[in-house]
Order: structure tokens, then C-alpha cells, then sequence
């Protein structure tokens, strides 16, 4: 820890070698990753909604938040955004009015396979500089974190 007569020269410090920073580095690779292969011109967040969609068959809005990992605000505006896009829909809850229930519409449910596949090269291209034995424990290190 620093003391009052410590001075910045005195700290060994790289931020090259500080966790955030790569971390930082590596998600602004994947990002340009993701955009230069995605289609239809979605974000991390829309995507990430529809695969989850996909996979659960509708949901209440606030619990596709919750399993995308997005809070209420969040989810909130992706929805709005993907419902204009004509990729979901949603209709009331018939139990609790005050509820949404979203689920895929018949456009997004056509795109989700193509979604899949450009998610499945992303991952390839974001991990190519790792080696399968790398990769893999790269991966469970950041399921542990996560």
C-alpha cells in the first residue's frame, strides 16, 4: 500500500498487465469481431435477447432481462427496439395484466438459425489466437469469474 511518501515512481505498476485493461482490450476486439459478422445490425444485448428467447420460448420482460443479464431499464429499450424491428412481440399476460409476455415473432423466430451460426464463428474468430487446450481453459476461467 502507498504511504504519504510514496511518490507514482515508486509504485510498480503496468497497465498493461492489469486485469482490467485486457480485459478491456480483448472485449473492443470481440466487439469489432461481433460487428464486422452479425447481421441484421444488432447489438451485443438484442442478440443475446433473442438467442435467450429462443431458447426459453416466451417470457415475461422482465424475466428475459434477467436471464440476458440486463436490468428492468435495459431490457426494456431492447424489447421496444426489437419489437420495431418485427423480430418479437408481445401481448398481455393472461394471469397478470400488468405483465408482458415476449416471445419471438415469426420473422425472428426464421433469423434466430442464422443468429446461431454468426454467434458460433464470432466465438471462433474472437478465440483463434488460442490454442484448443488454451481455449478451453479460457473459457472455464471465465465461466468462474462470471
Amino acid at each position: 500500500m502507498a504511504t504519504d511518501t510514496t511518490t507514482s515512481e515508486d509504485i510498480d505498476y503496468s497497465l498493461e498487465e492489469q486485469v482490467g485493461f485486457m480485459l478491456r482490450i480483448a472485449s473492443q476486439r470481440h466487439a469489432a469481431i461481433f460487428q464486422s459478422n452479425i447481421v441484421g445490425k444488432l447489438t451485443p444485448t438484442q442478440f443475446s435477447t433473442l438467442i435467450r428467447l429462443a431458447e426459453v420460448g416466451r417470457a415475461s420482460q422482465n424475466h428475459l432481462g434477467r436471464l440476458a443479464a440486463m436490468d428492468v431499464a435495459t431490457i426494456k429499450g431492447v424489447v421496444d427496439r426489437l419489437r420495431a424491428k418485427g423480430l418479437i412481440q408481445s401481448t398481455p399476460d393472461l394471469v397478470d395484466k400488468r405483465r408482458s409476455i415476449i416471445t419471438l415473432s415469426e420473422k425472428g423466430a426464421a433469423f434466430v438459425n442464422d443468429l446461431k451460426q454468426a454467434g458460433l464463428h464470432i466465438t471462433e474468430k474472437t478465440l483463434a489466437p488460442l490454442s484448443a487446450k488454451e481455449q478451453t481453459t479460457f473459457l472455464k476461467l471465465l465461466r468462474k469469474m462470471s
